[in-house]
């Protein structure tokens, strides 16, 4: 199979759908299928995908844009035909978006060569769609949702049931995974083993939700002062003032000597591992919540809202780690509940891990997209 690649910015700074793309296409690769990558901004995970894909592009854009009309629309077409010209199309090549903002190009692409295109489904759709990219979904062949909850959304939205496929994001367990020894990072930043860390790691956007969580730390901290809030991760350009409004907060609540911005954190195991308790404050609906599943991996309790695909992951027994969106004492009594795991309940970390095993595992996952896209290409008229 090959398989033509869309991504906007292959960059880690900018969420989990960028990373959850990278282990996908690294393993479909290493299974024998060939990969050509075409991206608009250049990101720092280009360097990764040059490692093991046959070709990678550069285009301007993969929609006719209104700020940039008459630029868009004479590289629009451009770019499609420099793309056919470079790129060989054969009876086993599909293209592949891995977000529906980018279904306009590759529906275009997939009509001109006469191959399916598959659209990864990994955030709720817009309450108003455009209307080209309503148009361009009607040529993707299949979808690809990362939750029931992101597929309900969708079907709501007026794509067909049958259509979209559910497989949720998986996880290396080999990478993420408990340390045998003391956390690199607490001994970096010099925190005693007799503190608690609470963790959110993640963009710092609004709906995210960490302003509800520096608000549930001032209410724990009150009661238990040894405790140290560590928030790692990096607005989008156009969200600074957001960064800005959460490190006031800290100040204004009188904790910001336990609250710590790391900025963007490229080892993000070492963090997991450091941490007693990671928190996932979502407010908006969380397609899926890839943290969460890297912090269970690493055998770290997770605390999260009840929004979107994450009670999916938070099943069963983790159902206790929920918590009501923007609710901030319920988040406090969620985290007093868990944050003393490791005397109460000290095969918690041992069964979070257990169960991304058997349900989150990145080959399984992998298993899953292999066989709806092999079908597809199998399927092509």
């Amino acid at each position: 199979m090959h398989i033509v690649v869309l991504e906007n910015e292959p960059s880690s700074t900018r969420g989990g759908q960028e990373l959850s793309l990278l282990d996908v296409c690294r393993e479909l690769n290493q299974r024998g299928h060939q990969i050509s990558l075409i991206y608009v901004k250049e990101g720092n995970l280009l360097s990764q995908y040059r490692e093991f894909c046959d070709q990678i592009l550069n285009v301007n854009g993969y929609a006719i844009s209104r700020k940039n009309l008459l630029y868009s629309c004479i590289n629009f077409p451009i770019d499609l035909l420099r793309i056919i010209g470079k790129i060989p199309f054969n009876g086993s090549t599909i293209v592949y978006s891995n977000q529906y903002h980018d279904t306009p190009f590759s529906s275009v692409l997939s009509l001109l060569k006469g191959v399916p295109a598959v659209c990864h489904l990994r955030i709720p759709p817009p309450k108003k769609m455009d209307v080209q990219r309503a148009i361009a979904l009607k040529g993707v062949r299949h979808f690809i949702a990362v939750s029931h909850q992101t597929k309900l959304e969708w079907v709501k939205s007026g794509i067909s049931e049958s259509a979209i496929e559910v497989v949720y994001n998986g996880t290396n367990t080999e990478r993420f995974r408990p340390s045998d020894s003391p956390s690199k990072l607490r001994i970096e930043q010099a925190i005693s083993s007799a503190v608690k860390v609470i963790s959110y790691i993640g963009r710092l956007d609004r709906p995210k939700g960490v302003d509800i969580l520096i608000k549930a730390f001032a209410l724990l901290i009150a009661d238990q002062p040894n405790l140290e809030l560590l928030i790692a991760g990096k607005p989008l350009i156009q969200n600074q003032e957001y960064l800005q409004s959460l490190k006031q907060l800290a100040i204004d609540l009188k904790i910001d000597t336990h609250v710590h911005f790391l900025g963007h954190v490229s080892d993000t195991v070492s963090l997991y591992q450091a941490s007693d308790v990671v928190v996932l404050p979502s407010i908006w609906s969380e397609p899926f919540g890839k943290v969460v599943i890297e912090a269970m991996a690493c055998g770290t309790p997770v605390v999260a809202s009840r929004v979107g695909g994450i009670p999916e992951i938070l099943s069963e027994t983790f159902e206790v780690g929920l918590f009501e969106p923007r609710n901030v004492s319920d988040l406090a009594n969620t985290l007093t509940q868990v944050l003393d795991w490791k005397a109460t309940n000290p095969q918690l970390g041992t069964a979070c891990r257990e169960h991304i095993l058997k349900k989150f595992a990145l080959h399984k996952k992998i298993d899953e997209i292999e066989k709806i896209t092999l079908e597809v290409t199998s399927k092509r008229s």
